[in-house]
């Protein structure tokens, strides 16, 4: 299922591309595989996936244990700071950074287990009261905050959008994320960049790449319906 699931995302990937006038290369994936056992990922695994995201310090930990140490690892859920220590030099990238509180914990473990971290800033452009995230308003100052910290890179943004039944309803939501990273390069701030747009998932993936995604977080389209009772 996992390998006819993976090629219907790819094909979908690769056409929102086309109708976007963007290069397949230019849109990583992201194989959302939490609540997923390692069984399930040696399969996307087998089937080419290399990039993995999960939402909890504990269980992407563990599933680190047993797999190849040459997968990249995206911490893509909301970081509490009294987890930050184990995940130094585990991850590839922190998507949901979200206050200045956390970037200072995680540039101070940084530092102290002698390594960088990439982060991305989170965004909850809809403002939505259940979703963690900063508003866009907000966004420029914390970006500037964050940007003095030593050991702590900003490679872009991150929005999770709302769920709804018609995707076409989140096009607003990602067409301002693209608007304030570009709004925020053109400010030219030292140790930010505004390459990774971290933003469409299973429901809605196609439409955020038309409208500038870099990376896209797909976990129920490649994996199936996850199950919570294990």
């Amino acid at each position: 299922m996992i390998k006819e699931n993976l090629e219907l995302v790819e094909q979908n990937i690769c056409e929102a591309c086309q109708r976007a006038g963007r290069l397949r290369s230019d849109v990583t994936l992201i194989a959302v595989s939490k609540t997923n056992p390692v069984v399930s990922l040696r399969e996307a695994m087998d089937c080419g996936i290399q990039i993995f995201g999960e939402n909890k310090v504990q269980e992407m930990l563990e599933k680190q244990q047993e797999l190849p140490e040459t997968l990249q690892w995206h911490m893509i859920g909301h970081l509490q700071r009294n987890k930050v220590k184990y995940i130094m030099g585990k991850v590839a990238l922190i998507h949901s950074v979200d206050s200045l509180r956390l970037a200072e914990e995680i540039s101070k473990e940084a530092e102290k287990q002698g390594t960088e971290e990439d982060i991305l800033v989170e965004i909850n452009v809809a403002e939505e009261i259940s979703k963690f995230g900063i508003t866009t308003e907000e966004a420029l100052q914390l970006i500037q905050d964050i940007a003095k910290l030593p050991h702590i890179h900003i490679k872009g943004l991150m929005t999770i959008a709302p769920f709804v039944e018609n995707p076409e309803e989140n096009r607003g939501v990602f067409r301002a994320l693209k608007k304030l990273s570009v709004d925020i390069e053109k400010k030219n701030i030292d140790n930010v960049t505004m390459n990774v747009l971290s933003m469409g998932m299973t429901n809605d993936y196609q439409i955020a790449i038309e409208e500038g995604a870099t990376m896209v977080r797909v976990g129920t389209g490649i994996f199936g319906t996850r199950s919570y009772t294990a």
